[in-house]
């Protein structure tokens, strides 16, 4: 699923497994690493890219570093970006290939917004800026480290799903918390978080330690309420999975709010659904 990028407090998307365990701790804002001294979960800035290193287009366009302009002989910038090019390296005009990676991006921005802590996105990378490959451009002051405000126009749906993001982040508290997530009932019995398997219950401890495992789904509860409300579906495997959906309160209908394996980010009603279909490699976030 997701992993940290080494001392960046960072979350990409990754398609090993054996890491279900670990997305869940950073995507609950890193208490093993923030909670001491009474800091919060906005003492976690989580962000997939920065200056130094890939554009977040390129981090699914290349799987290796490309600074040959930079006149070292390739030799500069960091070897490991745990990067993924999606199956072709570089440009490339496989419709296939691009659909991949325009869903790879809004896996990555989902998770980067949706999690705790305070997201952080590089200048340029929700319009699809890239820097050909060259994770080390701070002596490029050409069009390889500009942003092409042409882009705008170009990767709209791109800037869209950004938008998308950042109005559902404000709009709810669950994605901004001021505490650590728990998964424990509060005195209203109602717990913040319940991970749930693709069966619609409770995670199991031997689940957590499962290696093949790709899949998880976020059931946040609402403060004031008796039951959650948001429920983020996420399959890191490479096959379409089938996820059985909690009881819906008051039998209220589930509305989908996006699905990255869609490029249409319209809310859309799916009635009393009992189950949703997630396609391979993709995040959905429903609500109720």
């Amino acid at each position: 699923m997701e992993r940290p990028l080494p001392g960046r407090g960072s979350i990409v998307l990754a398609r090993d497994g054996g890491k279900i365990g670990e997305f869940a701790e950073r995507f609950a804002g890193s208490s093993d690493v923030f909670r001491h001294n009474g800091r919060k979960p906005t003492a976690s800035i989580n962000f997939p890219t920065a200056h130094d290193g890939f554009t977040l287009c390129d981090l699914v366009s290349y799987s290796e570093r490309h600074n040959e302009a930079n006149l070292d002989a390739n030799t500069d910038g960091h070897n490991d970006n745990l990067s993924w090019n999606c199956g072709v390296e570089g440009v490339t005009d496989d419709a296939a290939i691009i659909k991949l990676r325009k869903r790879q991006l809004r896996n990555i921005l989902a998770t980067l917004f949706l999690s705790q802590g305070v997201p952080m996105l590089q200048a340029g990378d929700e319009l699809g800026r890239t820097q050909r490959g060259n994770n080390n451009a701070y002596c490029q002051d050409n069009e390889i480290s500009w942003v092409d405000w042409r882009l705008r126009s170009v990767n709209q749906d791109l800037l869209r799903f950004v938008q998308l993001l950042a109005r559902l982040r404000r709009l709810h508290v669950e994605f901004r918390r001021e505490t650590f997530l728990k998964g424990a009932a509060s005195r209203a019995s109602v717990k913040d978080v319940t991970w749930l398997n693709v069966g619609g219950t409770e995670m199991k401890q031997g689940e957590w330690q499962d290696g093949n495992l790709r899949t998880l789904g976020i059931w946040f509860g609402k403060r004031n309420d008796l039951q959650g409300r948001l429920l983020l579906l996420l399959n890191a495997d490479d096959t379409e999975r089938k996820f059985l959906l909690p009881a819906a309160p008051a039998d209220e209908p589930w509305i989908r709010q996006f699905d990255t394996a869609l490029d249409t980010y319209q809310a859309t009603s799916l009635g009393h659904a009992r189950d949703y279909r997630l396609d391979a490699s993709s995040a959905a976030l429903l609500e109720c």
